[in-house]
Parts: structure tokens; sequence; C-alpha cells
């Protein structure tokens, strides 16, 4: 196909799709875009960089074969004052994966931003953040070393879905009126209104993407963050579709943080990887006090934006902080930060943004030497102090260089050699040595793990006793007896009948029942004395509701269900339990 501008190289091949799966050739065609602002001086270091790298690590047998396409202010020039021009969007989604600069979004009614259009347009639906500290680089945390986790930022939904209605419009009104009039909602006058969807299918789709990350690249955990406990339809949702996810996609190699608690006494298993969950406002707290308790986040649009660029201050800045917007496959990654127009064209700053990005974008590719030799000669340099002026201003002694200089450096430190497998080794053994100290932590004291850590349950999920003891009918009451005894518990759960009802037997239920009644434990069937049908509750639900329904019916314990089967008990006393070791149950 014949394009306007647009200039597909004639050397090269178009990576591909096919039987969901990706097909990267040794000599593939990858699109960029300078970006505007500080983007052309960015991006010539770094594609200087990235070729350096790739040719170290492979010879002449790999090769990318660069095709420029335009976003922007160069676009416009181009375009007719175009800054979004359609064939840059059948380009990118053509080659399947691109990188760009910074992009400045036009000033004036009716634009939307360039970063959204590109999500939107091309459906990438995963932002992808990798935040970790670099030896050498300035950060404000006392031990930045302990931050290492990607997150997973659902791109489409939430708040940005762009759904608004401004004050004093008629759309406002009419839709302030519908609120009020149909549904009842109370909010004060003349507020503006948005509309925060958040679907089980965006939910699930980013929350897989995430997981598949973790068990493809040996992460430990993949952590929900949500704000379930307020918005419990939209937030609360996007928890429970995440764990859904999780268990009927990926059973065989995941379990919940109760599991490894409960179950494993806080001994992870070999293979298994943690699914859990944090409420956002505890996760930012944790995140300085405990960064190295996770590994792999996944979350909604806003929690996530507010996050990355949280977590990046802490290990140097948004200049080097890298990312991506993923679709199933087509892959745009980015610099994270702005276009800095006062130092364009100056050979000033630094491109650690774009530099790390492409470093997750040869990952992408599958291209891992050429990606390591990049992240470990950086903090080589920089530890020697050769580093671009919003460094050097915070390193004593250091040598201030320009952004063509800092790239000069680092190539030269490619070419040198390194030893890869060296270099991975010592990474992999501390790797090991922190994972272990984890672990002995939580076995030798889990509570106090699971509070420091920021674990406060708040679904009956979080507290229930999965380990089921279950009888049948036709069974004697002493065989309940014993099965109490044998496994401590004060209640076993009756098996379904024919009508398809569970019951249960508990410790009172005997005294009450069998003794006071002068009746044998050895001739008196489960069936004469089970109670049913029993109350059973979904395994979301939140913990103060459970607790009001105990209350209400007098029970002192209720079944969990889940997908229609019984998966737990959750009795009074783990509650009382739980908010005498949280103190918790406050939004």
């Amino acid at each position: 196909m014949a394009y306007r501008h647009i200039k597909i190289p004639t050397t090269g091949e178009k990576i591909t799709v096919s039987n969901g799966k990706m097909h990267v050739p040794d000599q593939p065609i990858i699109g960029y875009v300078e970006g505007d602002g500080i983007g052309p001086d960015i991006t010539k270091a770094c594609l200087r960089i990235w070729n350096a790298a790739v040719e170290k690590a492979y010879g002449d047998k790999r090769r990318i074969h660069w095709c420029e396409t335009f976003l922007g202010e160069k676009a416009a020039g181009l375009y007719d004052g175009n800054y979004c021009p359609d064939e840059t969007l059948e380009v990118l989604q053509d080659l399947v994966v691109s990188i760009k600069g910074p992009l400045t979004t036009p000033v004036g009614g009716g634009f939307r931003s360039l970063n959204v259009a590109l999500r939107q347009d091309l459906d990438l639906y995963a932002c992808v953040r990798p935040v970790k500290h670099y030896r050498g680089v300035p950060s404000p945390l006392k031990h930045p070393q302990k931050v290492d986790i990607v997150l997973f930022r659902e791109n489409t939904e939430d708040v940005y879905a762009g759904i608004e209605y401004k004050t004093g419009t008629p759309e406002n009104q009419k839709v302030a009126d519908f609120l009020r009039n149909e549904m009842k909602a109370k909010f004060f006058e003349g507020a503006g209104i948005g509309i925060k969807p958040v679907s089980e299918f965006g939910s699930k789709r980013l929350v897989r993407k995430a997981i598949q990350y973790a068990i493809d690249n040996g992460r430990e955990s993949v952590t929900l963050v949500h704000k379930g406990n307020i918005q419990k339809f939209t937030e609360g949702a996007f928890r429970n579709w995440g764990y859904d996810v999780a268990r009927e996609e990926f059973g065989k190699v995941t379990i919940t943080e109760e599991q490894l608690y409960g179950e494993y006494k806080g001994k992870q298993p070999e293979g298994k990887i943690v699914i859990k969950d944090r409420i956002a406002d505890i996760m930012f707290q944790m995140m300085l006090l405990r960064p190295d308790e996770f590994d792999v986040i996944a979350t909604t649009n806003l929690n996530g934006d507010y996050l990355s660029d949280a977590i990046a201050a802490e290990v140097g800045g948004m200049g080097i902080a890298p990312g991506a917007n993923i679709a199933d496959f087509v892959a745009v990654f980015e610099a994270t930060h702005g276009t800095a127009p006062k130092y364009a064209n100056l050979n000033k700053v630094n491109p650690g943004s774009l530099l790390f990005s492409g470093v997750m974008m040869l990952e992408y590719l599958g291209w891992k030497e050429a990606a390591d030799l990049i992240s470990l000669v950086y903090p080589e340099v920089v530890s020697d102090g050769i580093v671009t002026y919003d460094f050097a201003r915070q390193i004593d002694g250091a040598t201030e260089v320009g952004t063509s200089q800092f790239a000069d450096a680092l190539i030269e430190r490619i070419k040198g050699g390194i030893d890869l497998d060296a270099k991975r080794g010592a990474q992999q053994e501390q790797l090991a040595k922190e994972r272990k100290q984890r672990e002995v932590r939580r076995l030798l004291q889990p509570m106090e793990e699971m509070i420091e850590s920021g674990r406060v349950p708040h679904t009956v999920g979080d507290l229930m006793t999965r380990s089921l003891v279950t009888v049948t009918d036709d069974e004697t009451v002493e065989n309940a007896m014993h099965a109490m005894t044998d496994n401590g518990i004060s209640s076993v759960v009756v098996e379904a009948d024919a009508d398809g009802e569970w019951g249960i037997v508990t410790r009172r239920d005997i005294i009450s029942r069998i003794l006071n009644a002068r009746k044998s434990t050895s001739t008196t069937k489960v069936k004469e004395i089970a109670t049913r049908p029993i109350v059973s509750v979904p395994v979301e639900t939140n913990i103060r509701e459970a607790a009001k329904l105990l209350s209400e019916k007098n029970f002192s314990r209720l079944t969990v269900q889940q997908g229609g089967r019984i998966i737990g008990i959750v009795t009074e006393t783990d509650i009382f339990n739980a908010v005498e070791k949280f103190g918790f149950l406050a939004d």
C-alpha cells in the first residue's frame, strides 16, 4: 500500500500475528515517532543505543529496520494541520510494534490528547509501566533498590472514558434529573457529572495480561489495586473479576494470599503466583514502606495514573520512567514524560524514559540479550558520575554531559563487552535471597506480616475457612463428631441432598438434638439433625453485611459460595478475630 508521507523500508520484514502468537523475524521493521519538543534529541540518541545493543548481542544475524511515522507537530506540518493522520494509525497497526517520543496535544477546543487517541483508536487497553531503581540514580528513599514493580493500568475505561457533562448544559440537566428522579440519587445542584464505566470484559483482559506477564517473567505475585470498599460496583467489581480470572484461567499456577497464609502457612509453593489485593490508598503507603512486598500490579485507569507517577518519583522521576500501551499484540512504547519545549534542540535532557521504553520493546520482541546489555551497563555509567544535568545537580562530583554524549558513554560500555551470564546470575541470586527473607518473615510472624504488608480483609472470602470438612446424610452423628475432633473445628458441612440443598451440623446441634434428647450418636443419622437449608453468601460479600446477617438470623456461621458451590465457612469468631487483630471495619 502506498502512503502519502510514510516510507516503509524496502529491507526487513514485518512482524506478523497468526494462530494467537506474534512472530518476530530477525530483521523486523519497527515504527518510530520522533516526538515533539525534546523528542528529536532523545530519539536520535536512543536509536543509536538500541542499534548498538542489538549489534553487540547478535552481530549480523539481527537488525531493526526503522520506519519513521508521524504524529504531533511534525505530522501537522506534513498533513495540513492534522496532528494524528489516519495513515499513521494504519501503519502502527500494520507494523505491530512501534515506539514514540513525547507528543504535544494542540491547544484549543475539540482536540483529543494524542496519547488518548492512540489508546482508543488502536484499542491499546493495557498501559504497562515497569518501575525499578538503577544503582547510582538519585532517590528520596532510604532503600530504593527495593522498588521493582511492573504496573498494568487499564487504559480504556474508568473516568478516562470521557463521559462527562458540564454544569449548566442541557445534557447535564437531563442526566441530573434522571439520577435524582429515577434513581433517587442525592448530590448538590450545579454539579459537573462524570460517568465511571468499569466492565467485566475490560477488567478481565487487563488482569489476564498482568498474570500472563508474571508467569512469563518469573514474578512472585500480582496485586489487584482498587477502591472497592467505597465504589463496590466498579472498583470492587474489578477486584472480584480479577480473582475470577486467576481462579478460572490460571488456577493451576495461582493461589490467593489467604491460601498462602491459611493453607501454606506463609511458604509460597514452587511455581505458584500469589494473587492479592490492596485498597488504593493503602497501596500508596505500602509503596513507600514495603515496596518489595509487591511485584506486578493490576489496577483501574485513574488509580494506575496516580500510582505509576508516584512510584516513578521514588526511583529517579519521570525522566527515566518507561512505558508502553499494548493491545493483544499491537504495542506502542513511549516516553512517559512531557515535551519540555524549553530544552528542545539543546542536547541537554535525560533520554532515560525513552531509552528504557526501548528496553521494554526489545524484551517484547524476545530479544532479552540486547535489552539486558542496556539495563546492565546503564547503572555502571551513572555510578561513574557520567550523567545529564538533572542527575548532575543531585550527585556530588558528577560529570555533566549532553544527551548525545550520554549515549556515547553507554554505547562505548556496551561495545566494550559485559559478562551477561555473570550479571544475570548475580541478579537471580539476590532475588532468591530477598524472596527467602520475605518467606522467613511470613513463617515466623504471619499475622504481623499480613498487617505490615497492608493486607486488610474486607470480604468474607478473606476470612473464610477454605478447607471444608464434609459428611453425608447417611453417616452417623458419631462420625461427624470424630470429623470435628480430628480437624479441630466446631461444625461440618453436610453434602447436598436429592433436592440440591446443603446442610450443616454444629457442636451445639449435637448437644441439643442428641445428648439432650438422649439419642444415640452411633445410630442417629446426620440427616436427622442437620440444619437445612443453610444460609449462604457470595464470596465477595462485605464483612459488615455478613456480620449484620449473622446478627439478624441469630446464627454463628455462614457458608460461602462461588459459582453455585459451597467453598468455605465464615464464623462469628472469624469476624471477631479480624476486628481484634486488624482494628478494621472502617471504610
